[in-house]
């Protein structure tokens, strides 16, 4: 029997399993996926021309495999092993919607294949829910997660800048931040010459800007500047599971592993209604068994933490387990992703830089908070980067000689690409339920049916506009702008299906991420957001893990768990 058992060794997981482990106490971390050898599996060390195909899959076996998967910007044959194939792990879509989800089971989980922007909640996050009634109330607000927000920035390494921006809270522990180049520059004097409350800064990202000892304690070494991390980093330079969480958990020898474990369902008493352990399905032989434990940690990923929840219904429980409040499953959110803004603009034509930079610039929200924004609510943020267009020819550009190697020695223009983040609100009727269908394991397969409202809509409209107007606002002419936004899914944001709040009878997660009706079962993964807030979420998920953590160490220590 263990102290602790965590199920998934992704972003949560894999900071639930370290501080868990550091605190003494004896942790059984469950994978429903096969273990991850950087030695082996990571492709950054492998050259572009000793992939076939340019390093494209090919369209049979995309069609085949990986209809979904193969929407991720971040997946090519050089990575295609870290993500799952559709077609051995089905789900279902409510009619007339589509929801993309983007996933891999392995060691680690998407903390390998992660877009790295760490960006922190705000005070007007926390409060948005109760203040414009859409959701639950959040059962905390930002002072109950900074500090912890400070540990997880220090212990993964985010290089960043301090902006002083009310929405977007600066750390203690910053690396030094990347640098914009030249073009940018040149961009954020354009842009807040002519707005006052729009900002462009540098990305605050997950990679070693300047390793620290105690990441070098790890294993972990300063960036290259290469911007191949979703290949996996052999420097240990961006932060994942692999690199950061799991070797410092392995340090205290307190950590079991139990990989290609599929969990089936939390066990509980009937007598007590507390978890006692976890039901798996081998994923290689499919055979079952059951692990125990004094507590559950239930870090599997919005989607599958609300499935596996109501795949633990009980005589106690009918409905899923700790979902009393039928919340279980409901209010899946991903960010609205705009569409992307591409357009050439002036720079410096004698400027270039070094390598390639794995933050992008930023520019913070900005309406309905200095801005106002076009009958919505809540806001967005945009993401992108500019730089010089490469001349280099391709295989398919006519010429010989000398004449064609001169045209590869030329630098192209400068071209920006912008893109935005919105925030989705609530919606119970965006949610996860469990089909009638049974994966090749006998697991019920999940449904989901999530769809932009009228909100997202209306801002999704602004968004294109704003985009257009920032770059052309800096000179630039504007070569292409997509049409719409992408379907729900595809920011690999999923998130609030196990929501947090004050209520029992409107959330399923207590102020510490404790099952209102389960006090030994915590979630603190996506599912536990009670709104979505505009800024890439992992670095919340990480914080909030930590905060559930100690707690969790205080009432096993005190014999209240």
């Amino acid at each position: 029997m263990f102290d602790v058992i965590v199920i998934g060794s992704g972003m949560s997981g894999g900071i639930a399993a370290k501080e868990l482990c550091e605190a003494g106490l004896k942790v059984l971390m469950l994978e429903r996926g096969r273990d991850i050898d950087p030695s082996t599996d990571y492709t950054d060390m492998v050259m572009p021309w000793e992939f076939a195909n340019g390093m494209r899959v090919p369209e049979d076996e995309i069609a085949r495999d990986y209809p979904v998967q193969s929407q991720c910007y971040a997946f090519s044959a050089a990575t295609k092993h870290y993500w799952v194939k559709d077609s051995e792990h089905p789900y279902t879509t409510a009619d007339g919607g589509s929801f993309s989800w983007i996933r891999g089971y392995h060691t680690g989980g998407r903390s390998i294949m992660w877009g790295r922007q760490s960006f922190r909640l705000c005070e007007m996050d926390f409060e948005a829910n109760a203040k414009d009634g859409h959701g639950c109330d959040w059962p905390i607000r930002y002072a109950d997660l900074a500090p912890w927000y400070d540990r997880i920035e220090k212990f993964i390494g985010v290089a960043g800048s301090r902006d002083g921006l009310a929405q977007l809270p600066d750390g203690e522990h910053f690396l030094p931040p990347f640098e914009l180049n030249d073009g940018e520059k040149q961009f954020k004097a354009a842009v807040e010459a002519k707005w006052d409350g729009r900002k462009v800064i540098i990305g605050r990202t997950a990679n070693l800007s300047v390793a620290q000892p105690w990441h070098e304690e790890l294993g972990r070494s300063t960036c290259q500047n290469r911007s191949i991390c979703d290949r996996g980093c052999s420097f240990g330079a961006m932060h994942s599971t692999l690199t950061s969480s799991l070797p410092a958990a392995r340090r205290t020898n307190n950590l079991t592993l139990v990989t290609d474990a599929i969990v089936h369902s939390i066990i509980t008493d009937p007598k007590t209604g507390r978890a006692t352990g976890v039901r798996v399905i081998d994923r290689n032989t499919k055979v079952g068994r059951v692990y125990e434990a004094r507590v559950v940690f239930l870090n599997a990923s919005a989607i599958n933490s609300a499935a596996i929840l109501l795949n633990s219904a009980n005589a106690r429980h009918p409905n899923g387990l700790a979902n009393g409040s039928d919340q279980v499953g409901r209010n899946l959110m991903d960010h609205l992703l705009g569409p992307l803004t591409i357009a050439t603009v002036p720079g410096p034509q004698d400027s270039y830089y070094k390598g390639r930079r794995p933050a992008a610039l930023y520019i913070p929200r900005y309406r309905n908070f200095v801005e106002d924004g076009d009958g919505y609510a809540r806001g967005y943020g945009f993401s992108g980067q500019i730089m010089r267009a490469s001349s280099v020819p391709q295989a398919q550009t006519p010429g010989l000689g000398a004449a064609l190697k001169d045209q590869g020695r030329r630098i192209g223009p400068w071209v920006a690409m912008m893109g935005g983040f919105g925030e989705m609100l609530p919606n119970p009727d965006n949610r996860v339920t469990l089909g009638k269908g049974r994966d090749q394991w006998g697991m019920p397969i999940p449904h989901i049916a999530c769809a932009f409202g009228p909100n997202e809509e209306k801002m999704a409209r602004q968004m294109t506009a704003d985009g257009r107007a920032l770059l052309e606002a800096a000179g630039g002419t504007i070569v292409s702008q997509a049409s719409g936004v992408s379907a729900p899914g595809s920011a690999v944001h999923e998130m609030g299906t196990v929501r947090m709040g004050r209520d029992p009878r409107t959330s399923v997660l207590n102020g510490w991420n404790q099952a209102h009706e389960v006090p030994n079962l915590f979630c603190t993964d996506g599912g536990a957001m009670a709104s979505a807030g505009c800024v890439n979420p992992s670095l919340t998920y990480m914080a909030m893990t930590a905060r559930a953590a100690d707690h969790a160490v205080t009432l096993m220590k005190d014999g209240t768990l």
